[in-house]
């Protein structure tokens, strides 16, 4: 059965940076497609970043620029650096694979106060 915890997450000032980490087991990582997803307050899940095996990588437009997906094959764990953060970046930072196909964790909260 494959876990994903996820850690790093916080409470930030606006133009503020965190580190967020999603340790995977089970053996999904090395070929898959892996993923970084939010779900604000009253809102559905978005994807917010992805990265292949081959480590290209697609963001959505609303964290171009300011957010980078990395990942460690050896470690089983991927990363979303966050630069500049924002209000609107606030919610609970999910990791799963792309498409989502595993139970979620229980995810990371960020807060980014104004």
């Amino acid at each position: 059965q494959v876990q994903l915890v996820e850690s790093g997450g916080g409470l930030v000032q606006t133009g503020g940076s965190l580190r967020l980490s999603c340790a995977a087991s089970g053996r999904i990582f090395s070929r898959a497609v892996m993923a970084w997803y939010r779900q604000a307050p009253g809102k559905l899940r978005d994807l917010v970043a992805r990265i292949d095996s081959g480590g290209t990588t697609n963001y959505a437009d609303s964290v171009k620029g300011r957010f980078t997906i990395s990942r460690d094959n050896a470690k089983n764990t991927v990363y979303l650096q966050m630069n500049s953060l924002k209000p609107e970046d606030t919610a609970v930072y999910f990791c799963n694979t792309w498409p989502a196909v595993h139970a979620w964790g229980q995810g990371t909260q960020v807060t980014v106060s104004s």
